[in-house]
């Protein structure tokens, strides 16, 4: 993000599990943070990045990931000066990594925009034909990530995740504001590509080609939203003597599901009800997911 605002906003963390074999390395790209006005401007930035060939993303999180002003995605970038780009950054740690380890694996996961940086940093690793990275690559899991791109891009994504063999986990808990922008329909043609794994407010999962009421600003589903976030009010005092200290929720989460009752799906997009859905969610499903096929009125 360095190239256009000449600030680091983008942040991501690597961890490396050394006990398991082979070791396990996971990259988590941060989320959004709510008085963070530059990563704000990220997500509001839906300016088109095209690729020939490939489909038109997201520009906002491109910039964020490391697109480069005059170059745009050089596979090689001369790092030496004072600016570093995420992509760049965390594929040469991994190269140097997997150099010392050749065993190792390694995931990807992220929430809100850490989510949408997730995935896309596969996509340019199949660009770039990264393949001996790709090979040591186990998935990505995303947590409440926005859609990054239109239906070509998400036709060039199904082929290509099903030739390297990426996995991709889209969790979506709830009716979650996020996932569900930017809009999708035929005049901005912005689409989620996998299917998600879907929780509702007691944690049942489910996995669906696509979320529930899958554009937010949707008139059929303000008053279910509504209610669902007054339920959320009253589910939050009872869990705790269904499931005890294993449902977490603190005072400022308690707090924030009243603003729901105003503008419900923001709560909801808070990371608690990720974790609680990981730690309490079930999934009835044998979890072998469908790549999804665009008709042809998509």
């Amino acid at each position: 993000h360095a190239n256009y605002q000449k600030n680091g906003t983008t942040k991501a963390m690597i961890m490396q599990d050394t006990k398991s074999n082979p070791n396990l390395i996971a990259v988590a790209f941060s989320g959004t943070h709510p008085f963070d006005a530059e990563q704000w401007r990220t997500y509001i930035d839906i300016s088109w990045y095209e690729l020939p060939d490939v489909g038109k993303i997201h520009g906002g999180f491109m910039k964020a990931l490391g697109l480069q002003r005059s170059r745009g995605w050089p596979k090689e970038i001369d790092e030496s000066g004072p600016h570093h780009y995420a992509y760049y950054t965390i594929r040469d740690e991994l190269s140097r990594v997997f150099r010392e380890n050749q065993d190792a694996k390694f995931i990807l996961t992220g929430h809100s925009l850490g989510g949408a940086l997730a995935i896309l940093f596969v996509v340019m690793l199949i660009l770039h034909e990264e393949e001996w990275l790709l090979d040591k690559f186990e998935g990505v899991y995303t947590f409440g990530q926005p859609r990054v791109g239109d239906k070509k891009f998400g036709e060039f994504m199904v082929e290509k995740m099903k030739k390297y063999d990426v996995k991709h986990m889209r969790y979506v808990y709830s009716n979650d504001l996020v996932p569900r922008i930017p809009y999708d329909d035929k005049s901005i043609f912005f689409k989620h590509f996998s299917p998600c794994l879907y929780f509702n407010s007691l944690y049942h999962g489910h996995i669906l080609e696509e979320e529930p009421n899958k554009n937010y600003f949707s008139l059929f589903w303000v008053i279910p939203k509504i209610l669902n976030a007054v339920w959320e009010v009253i589910r939050g005092f009872l869990l705790p003597f269904v499931v005890g200290r294993e449902y977490k929720q603190n005072w400022f989460m308690t707090i924030f599901r009243l603003v729901g009752l105003i503008i419900p799906g923001i709560p909801a997009h808070i990371p608690n009800d990720y974790v609680n859905s990981t730690r309490l969610g079930s999934l009835n499903e044998h979890l072998e997911i469908q790549r999804p096929q665009y008709s042809k009125d998509d």
